[in-house]
């Protein structure tokens, strides 16, 4: 079974193919302030690479976040459009799970809320939105910090004894290996994630 795994939550945006054999097909990462917009680009770089075609996939799994409202939305519809034009299931992963799963043991997974908030998951951190402030003092000096969360709250982090990866370190975007092991033990709907109230709101009628 050939596996594509889409991640768009956070922003730097993760693509992979995870084959039969279990070899793992990255995308570069994509990081920047648009990066769910170049997915397809990178969809078509990992097949390039592996040798394959679409047509090869046995199955989807997308990021559902939480993470950014405008990039969760890019990921889905993509993941779901691929899965109708495929005829191939999609299954939706946590990203904060993924994050974890991926990390050393005891890690706590951080993301970009942005309004000045990181999403975060840990085994004694609450899957929730909070101040980096609030995370940094629930935090045991050495904690792990992964997630394009503690990169932006670095300082502030490791002024609290937390450690954070270097910024090139994967353990900073979904990996596509720990992506398909969570679709597998604990698969979700392909449909988006949200901790908060998302920021976009109606405009009320007048």
């Amino acid at each position: 079974m050939t596996t594509l795994t889409i991640d768009t939550a956070t922003s730097i945006a993760s693509v992979g193919l995870v084959l039969a054999d279990g070899c793992c097909i990255c995308a570069e990462p994509i990081r920047s302030t648009n990066a769910a917009q170049h997915v397809l680009s990178a969809v078509d770089s990992v097949f390039e690479e592996a040798g394959i075609g679409v047509e090869d996939v046995s199955w989807i799994a997308v990021g559902r976040g939480p993470g950014s409202f405008t990039g969760l939305r890019i990921g889905l519809a993509t993941a779901l459009g691929l899965s109708e034009a495929l005829a191939v299931r999609v299954v939706g992963v946590d990203s904060l799970r993924g994050l974890k799963h991926a990390a050393p043991a005891g890690a706590v997974a951080v993301i970009d809320a942005r309004r000045g908030e990181v999403f975060a998951q840990g085994d004694a951190v609450v899957a929730a939105s909070y101040t980096p402030e609030l995370l940094a003092a629930q935090m045991e000096p050495g904690a792990i910090l992964v997630g394009d969360g503690a990169l932006r709250y670095r300082e502030l982090f490791a002024a609290s004894g937390c450690t954070v990866p270097p910024d090139d370190s994967p353990l900073h975007w979904p990996n596509p290996v720990a992506m398909v092991a969570q679709a597998e033990s604990t698969p979700q709907p392909a449909t988006a994630l949200y901790l908060r109230a998302p920021d976009a709101v109606p405009v009320a009628a007048r």
